[in-house]
């Protein structure tokens, strides 16, 4: 396995359809539905980065929706590995939507997602190659890498304090 690769090894792009059981009551296509597959997208993309059976997913910084879905959209996902650790990846999805009569494109969602990769048989952590981005889009997503590693430390942190203060009992009896 080489020490390093391009984004544009790990890119996985789907497109698909919107259909009438993926609408919610605004006839725009539920958030759930396009988180699933994101986070499907995102995964295959690490899963070509790392080159390994298993990926999962260690955290989704958020997904910001920009702009709502119609069935009369298309529905492009591309996903792409945009920095490493030493076991971890970020993957970048973008959505874009494009009007299936006026070709009309925008972007109606962006997410960053960690993954991990793991050892076939341990279940383990294993080392993942390190990225070399070549395009601009490539060039400003890695270096705004660090800023995001910060936030996702910070809230790992809270989350890590959270738990320490919340109750896990049963809200009531079953």
């Amino acid at each position: 396995m080489s020490d390093y690769k391009n984004p544009k090894d790990s890119k996985v792009i789907s497109i698909d359809q919107v259909f009438a059981n993926d609408l919610n009551n605004y006839d725009t296509l539920f958030g759930g539905v396009l988180m699933k597959r994101i986070d499907n997208v995102a995964s295959l993309a690490a899963r070509r980065h790392a080159r390994v059976k298993e990926c999962v997913t260690a955290s989704i910084d958020s997904i910001d929706f920009l702009h709502p879905i119609t069935q009369a959209e298309s529905v492009c996902i591309e996903a792409f590995v945009t920095s490493t650790g030493k076991r971890s990846m970020e993957v970048f999805c973008k959505v874009i939507t494009e009007d299936l009569v006026t070709e009309d494109r925008k972007v109606a969602a962006t997410a960053f997602l960690t993954f991990v990769a793991l050892d076939e048989e341990t279940k383990r952590p294993i080392a993942v190659p390190g990225i070399v981005p070549e395009t601009e889009e490539e060039k400003y997503l890695y270096e705004s890498n660090a800023q995001r590693t910060a936030m996702r430390r910070e809230r790992r942190e809270h989350s890590k304090e959270l738990t320490t203060n919340i109750s896990i009992e049963k809200p009531w009896d079953i």
